[in-house]
């Protein structure tokens, strides 16, 4: 089914999806259901896609704010989940802004000595753990589309090999130090590095300044969890870099998700951008 799963898995328990925003959640409760594994699903109030929502009957359904942890770990043992996966992004201000934690919530921010998404998200796994529900990798059921080695699809723009090394060498360092997954070059020169405000924000800004040759590249952190924290490229992360005028990505084999994965390989050839696995 997924070289993600423990050894020990037992598909006749019942799975329970945390899910964020965008397609990535809605792929893999697809790839659940197609393994008949009984699918349960948690929605992140003003997050999950209501096309998810609508898909399960009520009774195998529970909504939950961002911030209510005490009410995820009930629900998840109401449902009596042996399993859970978290998959989809959660919008970056609510962990800041808006956030109403219940107390269960409260003591376990109050116990971090930093607090940042991945902080955050590491507590309530642990939580999830704790009452008894495994909480599997991000990537489980999702084995299709990771980024592939080598060449998956040649742009108009030429790269240097110097200059993907040096971009390579720039974004593993801003991902040693848990800033992003992400930087632009061109021709030796850093444009944009990914901080907090995400992928596609970044790609705004690289683009501003008309630069050519530009690489994108995305790769995990040295000790990225991946129970919740996978790099993604989706379709509109390609219209960005279009938009942008970005000519080339380079993917890290393995760690990065490419969500509809046809469906990119087919956009980036109209759209002449160059894909590559590293």
């Amino acid at each position: 089914m997924s070289r993600f799963l423990p050894n020990n898995f037992d598909a006749s328990l019942p799975l329970a999806l945390i899910a964020g925003q965008g397609q990535y959640p809605v792929l893999l409760a697809e790839r659940v259901r197609k393994a008949k594994i009984p699918l349960r699903l948690i929605e992140l109030g003003g997050e999950t896609s209501p096309e998810l929502v609508s898909s399960f009957p009520e009774v195998e359904r529970v909504a939950v704010k961002v911030g209510q942890v005490g009410k995820l770990l009930k629900e998840l043992k109401k449902m009596k989940a042996g399993y859970a996966v978290m998959a989809g992004q959660v919008t970056p201000g609510k962990l800041f802004k808006g956030l109403q934690p219940d107390l269960k919530a409260i003591r376990m921010l109050t116990s971090l000595e930093r607090k940042n998404a991945e902080t955050i998200f590491g507590a309530i796994g642990d939580e999830i753990e704790k009452v008894g529900v495994h909480l599997l990798d991000a990537r489980t059921f999702m084995d299709q589309d990771l980024a592939e080695e080598g060449l998956m699809v040649k742009g108009k723009e030429k790269i240097e090999p110097k200059h993907l090394n040096h971009g390579i060498e720039i974004a593993r360092e801003n991902a040693r130090l848990d800033v992003g997954q992400g930087v632009v070059v061109s021709r030796g020169t850093v444009l944009a590095v990914e901080a907090f405000e995400g992928t596609n924000a970044m790609l705004e800004r690289a683009g501003k300044f008309g630069a050519k040759n530009c690489l994108f590249i995305k790769l995990g952190k040295p000790k990225q969890d991946t129970r919740f924290d996978v790099p993604v490229f989706g379709l509109q992360t390609l219209q960005a870099m279009k938009e942008a005028g970005i000519g080339n990505v380079a993917v890290e084999t393995g760690s990065v998700l490419l969500l509809e994965k046809n469906e990119i390989l087919k956009e980036s050839q109209k759209s002449k951008i160059g894909i590559q696995g590293i």
